[in-house]
């Protein structure tokens, strides 16, 4: 997962260190985050599977230190969610190349509701209880059956959406939360962006890109101006 998260262009996103008293203030806890598109239930499934995807570890804070889950509830909430700028009209060719683009009749809110049912259901059925009531191994296994498919949606009563597709969405959302600016809901004190040293919005480093033998001595920078 940490590998994955370089395979995020650096135009699309924005070493841990202490957070500074700036960052510390305005932002409010998970906890106290009310959800703006997600049922209680299913934000419940959020900070379980994105927790999962990117867990904390010796290397740094995860999903829920960045708050992760808000980034995908206020995308969901907007226009995103709605597919506003989408080309939404039939026919749907599931099996078609990717390079012909979305072929599915699902909004990305769309997705993750019938994705969330669908994978409740199918923990239902294989352990008798649902993802968030499982073990973190046993959440690992159902999130590894999602990438490779094997659940079969549409015997679970959800058409047109594999399995496979949902578990892509969750994942690319999820990458994206760790690494946009915070302004979108992620990110949270640029925790995403410590980690791997990128310096965010700040106006000039050019005396440094090639300098890979040295640590950027400043912090980044979102564009609401907080530093790290």
């Amino acid at each position: 997962m940490r590998r994955s998260l370089l395979t995020i262009p650096a135009v699309s996103i924005g070493s841990s260190v202490a957070f500074n008293a700036y960052a510390d203030s305005g932002v409010p806890a998970l906890s106290d985050y009310q959800p703006m598109f997600f049922e209680d239930s299913q934000w419940q499934f959020i900070l379980a599977a994105t927790d999962r995807l990117i867990p904390r570890d010796e290397h740094g804070p995860g999903a829920l230190e960045a708050h992760v889950p808000v980034f995908i509830d206020k995308e969901l909430a907007g226009s995103y969610g709605r597919a506003d700028d989408w080309y939404m009209e039939g026919p749907f060719h599931v099996d078609a190349d990717e390079a012909l683009g979305y072929q599915l009749p699902h909004t990305p809110a769309d997705i993750y509701r019938l994705g969330i049912r669908a994978t409740n259901d199918y923990c239902r059925q294989r352990f008798d209880r649902d993802f968030t009531a499982l073990s973190r191994d046993d959440q690992e296994t159902v999130l590894r059956a999602l990438e490779k498919g094997t659940p079969d949606f549409a015997r679970l009563g959800v058409q047109d959406l594999p399995s496979k597709t949902f578990f892509s969405f969750l994942l690319q959302n999820t990458k994206e939360g760790f690494l946009a600016d915070p302004i979108y809901g992620g990110n949270r004190h640029m925790v995403g962006w410590k980690l791997l040293g990128f310096t965010g919005a700040r106006a000039s480093f050019r005396e440094w890109v090639d300098q890979y033998d040295r640590d950027y001595p400043l912090g980044p920078v979102s564009l609401s101006g907080e530093r790290g």
